[in-house]
């Protein structure tokens, strides 16, 4: 999405407080997408749910997230891009504050949908309007503070809801938002006046609109409800399932015929794009996954409070931030496609690391170092995969394939989130089945507890948790073990793209 609206004339000083307002925005939407990651067990405790369940506050606002990045454009031109801002930061703030007030499960998923729908489009109008008030030739200096933030605050997200769930509780991760919301919304219509767009009379695609909530939701409600609904042996995911799947099938079908679609599906007929994105949604799903499932075993399995699994997990950022600048310089003069390969073939190669090194009696080290391994290879996955499916497309439909390419690069983490946590809770419950024969061959482990003065009922369940901690390590290893397979497959996926056909512009990076 871009303006085509010459930059305002803006001072110096109102040009820097403009940009820092546009970069803190986007900074804390980003931030809210990982903060939970590792609040997710003072979440379960506060509310009384089990910590599956709790993942429901990460999918929840991703899922409300990816449903309204698709109609950031529309409402940019219905209503004006300065006022869509203003009000969605606004609307930011409320529901992060009614987050923080949230009583049960059912309350702060609802505010975090809440939460989701305003924060969708700020990301892509927060660039929108950096690029608008910033002249031409600094637009790279404008983008690269926008690429800055996105990520930055993925690091941040962990430590600081670890930090501030362990000190403060959990309710305080949606409350620091408020303030950031409120100078953010207030500076945007202070300093942005001139940078407001003309509204048109856009129209909307309501069914298509309608046919997206529907099967979007019903698919989510699906992945989040069937491990504790026995799956497909209960009539509800069923329905939810069939649900989905017509729902999909006709949105699919309405979308492709429509006139002025929410969501553009003509842009899958170039083949670039196409292969581009399906390497996307494997290899982000797979990623945003790991960053939910890493700290849920920190946690629950080698007893590391919510700041230390923010420190350990937050590693992978690191090497990213540091790498990015030299990824920036190689995709000028190397093949996207090799870029991508090596960099997704990275994060598999990361993945079997954690596998061979990772047990439960893994120090901190050990844990962190793939995660800092991990975040060198990130720049090379994230940011030439862009550049080659929307450098693959037309020009005069960059910004629809960018609306459809964020839409499922979020749906896919969402999905992959509700998939991977299901797969590991139930890997952790097969795998303690299998092992509960040794609690029956521990005879010489339960005397030796009982001559250093445990009871009979006291070193059976410390022999009970030595087996609960070995599953879970093992269906971690599994799920990681996966993971390589995925990453592989989608760092192969990518060489049936051709070259690029153009450079993408600026405001479509990221």
């Amino acid at each position: 999405m871009q303006t085509e609206t010459s930059a305002p004339a803006m001072s110096k000083g109102t040009l820097l407080l403009a940009c820092l307002v546009l970069a803190f925005t986007n900074f804390m939407v980003v931030l809210d997408t990982t903060i939970a990651n590792v609040s997710v067990a003072h979440i379960a405790g506060g509310l009384g749910i089990s910590s599956s369940e709790g993942t429901w506050v990460i999918t929840s606002y991703a899922v409300a997230e990816a449903i309204c990045v698709p109609l950031t454009g529309w409402l940019a031109r219905r209503f004006g891009t300065v006022r869509v801002f203003a009000l969605g930061m606004a609307g930011f703030g409320v529901f992060s504050l009614l987050c923080g007030m949230a009583w049960s499960l059912g309350s702060l998923v609802a505010f975090r949908i809440g939460q989701g729908l305003c924060g969708g489009p700020l990301m892509p109008i927060s660039q929108t309007l950096l690029l608008s008030i910033f002249p031409k030739e600094k637009h790279a200096q404008a983008t690269g503070i926008w690429a800055m933030t996105t990520i930055v605050a993925p690091i941040l997200g962990p430590i600081l809801g670890g930090t501030i769930s362990d000190n403060w509780g959990w309710h305080w991760i949606f409350f620091i938002n408020i303030p950031i919301a409120i100078i953010c919304a207030t500076g945007a219509v202070v300093l942005l006046r001139k940078a407001e767009t003309k509204v048109e009379k856009a129209p909307i695609d309501t069914i298509g609109l309608m046919l997206l909530v529907l099967w979007v939701g019903a698919l989510q409600l699906m992945l989040d409800l069937g491990r504790e609904h026995d799956w497909f042996g209960n009539n509800f995911i069923v329905s939810l399932a069939v649900i989905a799947a017509i729902g999909f099938s006709f949105f699919v079908a309405w979308e492709w015929f429509e006139k002025d679609p929410a969501v553009n599906l003509k842009v899958f007929r170039y083949r670039g794009f196409t292969v581009s994105v399906i390497a996307l949604v494997f290899a982000y799903g797979t990623f945003f996954a790991s960053l939910v499932v890493i700290p849920q075993w920190l946690q629950g399995a080698l007893g590391y409070t919510a700041t230390w699994a923010g420190y350990a997990t937050a590693f992978n950022g690191v090497a990213a931030v540091m790498m990015a600048p030299v990824v920036a310089k190689l995709s000028e003069k190397v093949d996207p496609r090799l870029l991508v390969s090596f960099g997704v073939l990275w994060l598999g190669a990361t993945s079997l690391i954690r596998v061979f090194w990772w047990t439960s009696d893994s120090d901190f080290w050990t844990l962190a170092l793939p995660q800092l391994i991990q975040g060198a290879g990130m720049p090379f996955f994230f940011v030439p995969l862009t550049s080659l499916a929307l450098g693959a497309v037309e020009e005069s439909e960059v910004a629809s394939a960018a609306g459809v390419m964020n839409f499922l690069r979020t749906m896919s983490g969402a999905v992959a989130t509700a998939i991977a946590t299901t797969v590991w809770y139930d890997g952790a419950q097969a795998t303690r089945a299998e092992l509960s024969g040794v609690l029956n061959g521990a005879q010489q482990t339960m005397q030796s507890l009982q001559m250093h003065g445990y009871t009979v009922e006291q070193s059976r369940q410390v022999v009970s948790n030595l087996v609960d901690g070995q599953a879970t390590a093992l269906a971690t290893g599994s799920i990681f073990t996966t993971a390589a397979i995925v990453f592989a497959a989608a760092a192969s996926i990518v060489w049936l793209a051709p070259r690029p056909k153009h450079a993408v512009a600026a405001g479509h990076a990221h």
